[in-house]
């Protein structure tokens, strides 16, 4: 019998087993079409329903006002990066940056590019394990943080306090727990890391605060005409749209961000209480800002870091290895990964605490 896989990758990322089924056979035949998912146009009535289903799912589970925008589009994260900067920075104006690891200052910098962009608060003197205090309110128009931090393991508790708009890269947490739409002006995310496949990206935005930069924006990077078209201003990523949506169904018939952040604190709870029990490791990220989605640890003594990866290996265990920022293991823990694979995580932890403590 083949051994059971515990994906704890940073993303691409762990997905239902039931949505990997249904996804593979709508690749072959879509819904008994005999017609592949793929090969179907994107004008039909099938995908058009497809994608009217993803952006009601979206609206339903993070209970968004009937003024917020839902778009699923391409370009990932780093080009949202700029694009969310060239829709909300007025000309003459500014937006503040919270920079609390690697994508924070990616997309500060692609912010520079077009002016008004400065860093509000930073936590890379400590090597970017926390989240730095927001003060109550800013000079600038809007304020954006980066939710979760997938690289040091860190991530915000809650929706920050503040008086600005925040406009937030949610990535890697997005419906991992319910979210305070009202505070904030736009959410881009990456759907890779919590919610699909690469190849699309969702934006929520709220559409009062959109259109007022001044500024003349490239079409292709202009929320309003995608706004226009549906989504469908150029020829859609079907297939990690069609992924995405069979993922926010499952989420919905499991007790939705409720559910789910639920069973993610369950997680988190497992993992962190053996790595602060166990002499044998670390904890990177300073307690009070660790991440839910993804834990990450170093071996107190690094002569044990390749044996422990190679017991990881042995159970099973896949995708364990940390960044080469922070080096150790990295744990990521998204919506579809099951408490019993921290567990399995957890006993190996013990087990390599048994032979090498």
């Amino acid at each position: 019998m083949t051994q059971a896989i515990h994906n704890f990758s940073a993303g691409p990322c762990i997905l239902p087993p039931s949505v990997l089924s249904q996804a593979s056979q709508a690749v072959h035949d879509l819904d008994g079409m005999g017609l592949s998912l793929i090969e179907i146009s994107h004008r039909s009535k099938a995908f058009v329903d497809i994608m009217e289903e993803a952006r009601s799912l979206v609206r339903s589970e993070l209970n968004l006002p009937g003024r917020y925008e839902v778009l699923f589009l391409q370009g990932g994260a780093s080009l949202g990066f700029l694009t969310a900067a060239m829709n909300f920075i007025p000309e003459g104006g500014s937006m503040d940056y919270a920079v609390t690891g690697t994508w924070a200052k990616k997309a500060l910098k692609e912010a520079k590019r077009i002016g008004g962009a400065q860093a509000l608060s930073s936590s890379e003197e400590t090597g970017f394990d926390r989240i730095p205090a927001l003060p109550s309110s800013s000079a600038a128009d809007f304020v954006h943080i980066t939710t979760n931090n997938t690289i040091y393991g860190t991530q915000y508790g809650a929706d920050p306090v503040i008086d600005t708009p925040m406009v937030a890269d949610m990535s890697s947490d997005i419906f991992s727990r319910p979210v305070d739409i009202e505070k904030y002006a736009c959410i881009y995310a990456g759907a890779q890391k919590n919610m699909g496949p690469a190849g699309t990206v969702l934006y929520i935005y709220d559409t009062e605060r959109i259109g007022k930069t001044g500024r003349d924006i490239p079409s292709y990077l202009d929320l309003a005409v995608h706004a226009d078209k549906d989504s469908m201003f150029n020829t859609p990523p079907v297939f990690a749209v069609y992924t995405s949506m069979l993922t926010l169904r499952w989420l919905k018939d499991n007790g939705g961000v409720e559910g789910a952040r639920d069973r993610n604190a369950a997680k988190a709870a497992c993992i962190y209480g053996e790595i602060d029990r166990n002499p044998l490791f670390n904890g990177f990220a300073d307690p009070g800002s660790r991440s839910v989605m993804n834990a990450t640890f170093t071996a107190a003594d690094d002569a044990h870091t390749s044996a422990f990866l190679a017991a990881c290996d042995e159970a099973g265990i896949s995708g364990i290895k940390g960044h080469r920022s922070v080096g150790g293991f990295r744990a990521s823990m998204y919506n579809a990964l099951p408490l019993a694979s921290v567990e399995v995580l957890v006993e190996v932890m013990r087990e390599f605490e048994r032979t090498r403590g």
